[in-house]
């Protein structure tokens, strides 16, 4: 799933335009994609708006301490996994005080990967008052291509998220 620049800033937009119509908020919790998802965000004019702030916790002490992510969720089921990218998404919901915020964790590559966890996987969850949405993706890519494709399904399933959801904050 190769994603153009032009694709991204599509969705990003998408997304503002759907948290702006809702007055909803968004943060993001990001450790593979590094940050690129707020980025992306905060490329679109107006953004201050519905952007919160976005925290990058690619260590797991940040994803403990910065997003409250539970250590023993971590070692149970270890940072790239479901579950810790809903807790990423919960977390900086707390944190930053927003509506809704994303979480993305995975394997960006070209090392890191293991039988169980290979290079390209990334799961990337939705969080709001409502509940969380969780997705499970395994890309082929290189890093940079691995990246672009988390930002870009992330941006999807809040958009999606937002559409289902309507006006609800």
């Amino acid at each position: 799933m190769a994603v153009t620049d032009d694709e991204l800033l599509d969705l990003a937009a998408r997304v503002g335009a759907a948290c702006r119509e809702s007055r909803l908020t968004i943060a993001t919790a990001e450790s593979c994609t590094g940050g690129l998802v707020a980025h992306l965000l905060t490329e679109i004019p107006g953004a201050s708006e519905y952007v919160r702030g976005g925290i990058v916790a690619y260590a797991n002490e940040v994803k403990v301490g910065s997003l409250a992510v539970p250590a023993d969720v971590l070692e149970a089921h270890g940072a790239v996994s479901a579950q810790v990218a809903i807790a990423m998404a919960d977390g900086a919901r707390r944190a930053l005080g927003a509506d809704l915020a994303l979480g993305v964790t995975g394997v960006a590559g070209p090392g890191g990967g293991t039988a169980d966890k290979p290079v390209g996987l990334t799961y990337v969850a939705v969080a709001d008052a409502a509940g969380s949405d969780v997705q499970r993706h395994l890309w082929q890519l290189d890093r940079t291509g691995n990246k672009r494709a988390s930002a870009a399904v992330a941006l999807a399933l809040v958009l999606a998220r937002l559409e289902l959801s309507g006006s609800r904050p």
